[in-house]
């Protein structure tokens, strides 16, 4: 795709006007003449202004049939940043923690025992951490393929494909966390050095962190 001096405006409410990613930023909206004339790419990032988000051109059926692009497999491109997965396992942290106090609280309210009521207490440290990796490994491997955190921030699981996982690769990848935590955590800012922003456990287990949006 090479820059135009064709001049853009900032609304369009015509379905055959396309915005285009210009150098990482938005700009548009161009005709079918005027995304010709800037030699636009089968994977060129395009929208129409009915359309939430960014596609690249080869998934839009008018341009592949206008210019001639064939249909390609379509490889997760937009990955989840480490401020992202932070704040969904944030909230997953504190629904679970939230859940499992109030079902220790009102147990403590039928048992009349002091020390009993410490014990339901202190196992609240075994509890939690527990019921969450259950909690992960089931949830992303539903069809949402995401934690409510996740869900929550439109983030997601997959594998290398862009695909679902299935509930034994859940198993492995949630295992897995095992070596991300245990080096003091290092094992998740190795995030910040791959492109496709994966943590040791992801690289263990084949998987990916996708967000939905391109901005």
């Amino acid at each position: 795709m090479q820059p135009s001096n064709i001049t853009t405006f900032q609304q369009s409410n015509n379905k055959n006007t396309y915005f285009l990613v210009i150098n990482g930023r938005p700009e548009g909206p161009f005709s079918f003449e005027q995304l010709k004339a800037l030699n636009i790419r089968p994977g060129d990032f395009v929208k129409t202004p009915a359309m939430d988000d960014y596609k690249e051109a080869h998934e839009i059926a008018e341009l592949r049939e206008l210019f001639g692009f064939g249909k390609q497999t379509i490889m997760p491109q937009y990955f989840a940043s480490f401020d992202q997965r932070l704040l969904a396992s944030a909230l997953d942290w504190f629904f679970i923690s939230g859940a499992c106090i109030l079902v220790a609280f009102f147990t403590t309210l039928f048992v009349k025992d002091t020390a009993v009521r410490a014990v339901i207490a202190l196992s609240l440290l075994v509890v939690i951490p527990f019921v969450k990796l259950i909690y992960h490994i089931i949830m992303e491997c539903t069809a949402k393929q995401a934690t409510f955190g996740k869900h929550i921030l439109r983030i997601k699981v997959c594998d290398m494909q862009g695909n679902r996982i299935s509930l034994g690769h859940s198993i492995g990848r949630n295992l897995a966390k095992l070596f991300s935590v245990l080096p003091l955590f290092i094992g998740y800012l190795f995030s910040f050095f791959n492109k496709q922003q994966q943590c040791i456990h992801d690289m263990i287990a084949g998987t990916l962190v996708m967000k939905d949006r391109l901005f």
